[in-house]
């Protein structure tokens, strides 16, 4: 057990003539024309997104825009010694790796750091500690892991020079890439966010790795919401994944493709985990389970979706401790790249794995467990699960992760949640030291 458990150019001008030529032209003919300029504009629609990250208005803290690019200075003789520190394996065995984790002030790369830490590897963290959930959680799990020697770099992984200058100073062997635009539903507010960091972000990133030399092997996290509208279960890996309800699945989607892309061509060592529902202590208040904690507490309503029909809305909720073991089995079976220089030398290992709990649980049964756990009966109001990039259920088959990575889920929901309302209790009643030892 973890000790983390138990606390809380642009196109020349076209020049339509009105010839008879034109009036012959087939209707099939138009059609295709049509079909290309509507890529074309797409395409400019994408370069826009690309190229306009949200602007940051520090006087207006609740613009909604302030999500991304965000670093501060770096550099210099201290700074660099703590990067030095960091990054050294402290391991007795021949086999530690060096790790960049980007999201590491996340919940999952809270975990994962610490994880890492605890067996002698060296690891270094990098988040921007962006306001997409209240950043004070974020730097008390900062604080949490500098107290374990780990020093979080506090920058963006749209920052090109400050990813060079990471890896000019420390010889990565692996990264751990959790950093990016978490939610479902905040799409439909600021999708910009989405398209900089899990896309741009991302193609930065593998830039960097594909360029240095040893390159690292890189294992990422994709999200089980690549399955989308998917109605087959439980969700396997060979499954299709070409249809994204929500913008956030679309952007992994896509993530996945790139990653695919940078192993052909350069032959960067790549693994997606697709995470299924993951909760837990440290865990993010935007997930229902944490939400409806705070308002059970207040006593206050929470929603409750139903599907059509008035069907039960079920996820694969999976603790976060599995995720952790799967993550660092992962890194632990990732191959290294092939490339040097920017150049692909031979094939290179691409995988891509579930970790899922295979236990889908309803919602509605989760209340029932937070009732039980927190003495206080929840106020529900069961609504119509509306559009906003929700999908009815989840539910993992890990039987590839299983034979590969020897990934093993055993915490069922009712002790998991246990375990985190016993941090919540803790956190936010005031006793930090308690929530942190």
């Amino acid at each position: 057990m973890s000790r983390l458990d138990d606390i809380p150019s642009s196109p020349g001008k076209f020049k339509m003539e009105k010839s008879s030529y034109l009036h012959r032209l087939r209707f099939q003919s138009s059609l295709t024309k049509f079909a290309f300029f509507s890529f074309f504009l797409l395409c400019l629609i994408s370069l826009l997104f690309l190229r306009s990250p949200p602007s940051i208005n520090p006087s207006s803290p609740s613009d909604p825009s302030r999500r991304s690019l965000r670093t501060n200075t770096y550099g210099g003789p201290a700074w660099e010694k703590r990067l030095r520190s960091s990054a050294r394996i402290r391991t007795s065995t021949n086999n530690g790796i060096t790790v960049l984790v980007t999201g590491a002030a996340g919940f999952v790369g809270t975990h994962v750091s610490a994880a890492l830490k605890r067996r002698g590897d060296g690891v270094i963290g990098l988040d921007n500690f962006n306001d997409y959930y209240d950043p004070s959680l974020k730097r008390a799990r900062q604080a949490l892991l500098e107290r374990s020697g780990i020093f979080i770099v506090e920058g963006d992984i749209n920052d090109v020079e400050l990813l060079r200058k990471l890896f000019k100073i420390v010889s990565f062997t692996h990264v751990m890439h959790l950093a990016a635009q978490a939610g479902v539903r905040y799409a439909m507010e600021n999708p910009s966010s989405y398209v900089h960091s899990n896309i741009a972000g991302f193609v930065n990133l593998l830039e960097i790795c594909k360029s240095v030399n040893p390159q690292p092997a890189i294992v990422w996290a994709s999200s089980s919401s690549v399955y989308g509208l998917n109605t087959k279960v439980p969700f396997s890996e060979k499954d299709k994944t070409d249809q994204p309800a929500s913008l956030y699945a679309a952007t992994k989607k896509a993530g996945e493709e790139i990653a695919h892309t940078y192993n052909h061509i350069y032959g960067l060592s790549l693994t997606g985990l697709r995470f299924f529902t993951v909760y837990g202590p440290w865990g993010r208040p935007d997930m229902a389970y944490f939400f409806f904690t705070k308002d059970i507490l207040k006593g206050k309503s929470i929603s409750i979706f139903e599907s059509a029909n008035h069907g039960t809305v079920a996820r694969d909720f999976t603790y976060i401790d599995d995720i952790v073991k799967g993550c660092l089995a992962a890194l632990d079976t990732a191959e290294k790249s092939t490339g040097s220089g920017g150049k692909k030398r031979g094939p290179a290992q691409l995988r891509v794995f579930n970790l899922g709990n295979t236990s889908p649980v309803p919602v509605s049964d989760l209340v029932r467990i937070l009732e039980r756990q927190l003495k206080v009966k929840a106020k529900k109001n069961l609504i119509k699960m509306p559009r906003n990039g929700d999908v009815p259920f989840t539910h993992a088959n890990i039987s590839l992760a299983q034979r590969e990575l020897g990934y093993k889920p055993t915490t069922d929901l009712q002790t998991g949640l246990k375990k985190f309302v016993r941090w919540y209790l803790s956190y936010y009643s005031g006793d930090k030291k308690a929530a942190t030892r």
